[in-house]
């Protein structure tokens, strides 16, 4: 990696937490070069301008989760121990600390989505990305017979299961209430669970 790539990432890596936390109208140009130790210069010599950074931090959050969750699904081997594993690490999202701030979706999502449309679209492409891949689970699940193909649409029960962790994080977030979103988690594990 040269040095150029070095100092990027380690702008990347600093703001990150900083714009998850802040949002992206939150966040000054002072917020950045206090982070990084690094002068207005710097950051423009490696980043366009202010939005440039707010993406590659929204990128660089949106893989943090994915990776975490990549890894902990790797590890299951039945279709529904694999969607299991969104309740169970979600149940724990603020102790884990995977991401400073919270979820990185719903953060930007709340933000960007009247304010920021290259922002909006990437919370959108995430969604997308996250949806396909609950849905590639489920029919999966559905064709090794490991759930009743009759009662179940994919696509519902993915957005179901994305709506509710997003709304369960959002309610926790706003009532700084944890126990809310560990129990929202159970009733999520109870509806994967009656997929069978």
């Amino acid at each position: 990696m040269s040095k150029a790539a070095r100092t990027k990432q380690f702008i990347i890596e600093k703001t990150a937490p900083i714009f998850n936390i802040k949002g992206y109208s939150g966040t000054s140009m002072s917020d950045i070069t206090d982070a990084t130790g690094l002068t207005k210069g710097s950051i423009y010599g490696n980043f366009e301008n202010k939005d440039e950074v707010a993406i590659a931090a929204f990128k660089y959050n949106i893989k943090k989760l994915q990776d975490t969750f990549a890894k902990a699904i790797e590890k299951e081997s039945t279709y529904k121990d694999k969607l299991l594993v969104y309740p169970r690490l979600y149940s724990d999202y603020f102790h884990l600390r995977i991401t400073q701030g919270g979820c990185p979706i719903l953060n930007t999502a709340t933000e960007a989505d009247d304010t920021h449309p290259i922002l909006r679209k990437k919370v959108e492409r995430a969604i997308n990305f996250w949806k396909e891949k609950l849905i590639g689970f489920i029919e999966q699940g559905i064709a090794t017979g490991e759930f009743k193909a009759k009662s179940i649409d994919p696509e519902r029960i993915a957005l179901t299961i994305i709506a509710i962790i997003e709304g369960a994080v959002m309610i926790s977030k706003v009532t700084g209430n944890l126990k809310n979103l560990s129990d929202i988690m159970v009733s999520l594990n109870d509806i994967i669970e009656d997929l069978e």
